[in-house]
């Protein structure tokens, strides 16, 4: 019998010494614990955010890097690129839900740069644009108080089947409404195949209950409250909304 060796060449010698050095190095920088927008609840129980917090480190020089690059910019992962950076939890970026980055993402903007974040407002009386700042510190979570399951999934119910939803998974933002239910609906009754779920939204899922699902789901979805109270022109505020862009780290 031939016994088979593994031998590490020189460079990989190299490459685990350099990632060694580089995960000693991480260590020493100052974390911070932060709690998510889901409070966890969204992901399977075996998941490293089940708890509803994560650990990152504060932003270096380095990671500056990642906020100018044009690349990443133009492709639209900027952000991403940056927690993947930042986090010292053992996740994979790309499993955490969009609404939790976007609670990292301004927690490492205060952690970086200090929470006051210039914005632009319309005044509702004068109908004139303002400029004004956000505090971002004082920015809150939308209450969710759905319960989730073992898989971090939840229960709909509709004209006598039961619907299993998830708010993991891609961004909808611009997929079409059976593009975006099957990304949602994890199972239907007993069944979890994509072709199933398929029909079943395709042949059975009538308008009229779907609409209400989305609202459902819409509703009650975690994430950051992003409206502010701002002060007009005439001395008084009012309440707006306002959007987080790349150029939430620039001045």
């Amino acid at each position: 019998m031939t016994k088979v060796t593994t031998r590490l060449g020189n460079q990989d010698i190299v490459n685990l010494a350099r990632q060694r050095f580089e995960s000693q190095q991480r260590s020493k920088l100052p974390t911070v614990i932060v709690s998510l927008p889901s409070g966890g609840k969204i992901y399977p129980e075996s998941h490293p955010l089940r708890s509803g917090k994560i650990d990152m480190h504060y932003l270096t020089a380095y990671d500056e890097d990642i906020l100018t690059n044009i690349s990443y910019i133009k492709e639209g992962v900027m952000f991403d690129r940056l927690l993947d950076s930042i986090i010292m939890t053992d996740v994979n970026v790309a499993d955490i839900a969009s609404v939790d980055k976007d609670g990292l993402i301004i927690h490492a903007r205060i952690l970086a740069y200090g929470s006051d974040y210039p914005v632009h407002v319309t005044d509702p009386e004068t109908k004139k644009e303002l400029q004004r700042s956000v505090d971002l510190s004082q920015l809150s979570y939308l209450p969710f108080e759905l319960e989730s399951d073992e898989n971090g999934e939840f229960t709909y119910e509709v004209a006598n089947r039961v619907i299993k939803f998830s708010y993991l998974g891609r961004d909808t933002s611009n997929m079409t409404i059976s593009e975006t239910l099957k990304t949602i609906i994890c199972q239907v009754d007993d069944s979890r195949t994509p072709e199933q779920i398929d029909e079943f939204i395709r042949y059975e899922f009538l308008a009229r209950d779907a609409k209400e699902f989305r609202k459902f789901y819409a509703d009650n979805a975690p994430g950051l409250d992003l409206t502010y109270e701002f002060e007009g022109e005439d001395g008084g505020t009012f309440k707006a909304g306002f959007r987080l862009g790349t150029d939430l780290f620039w001045f």
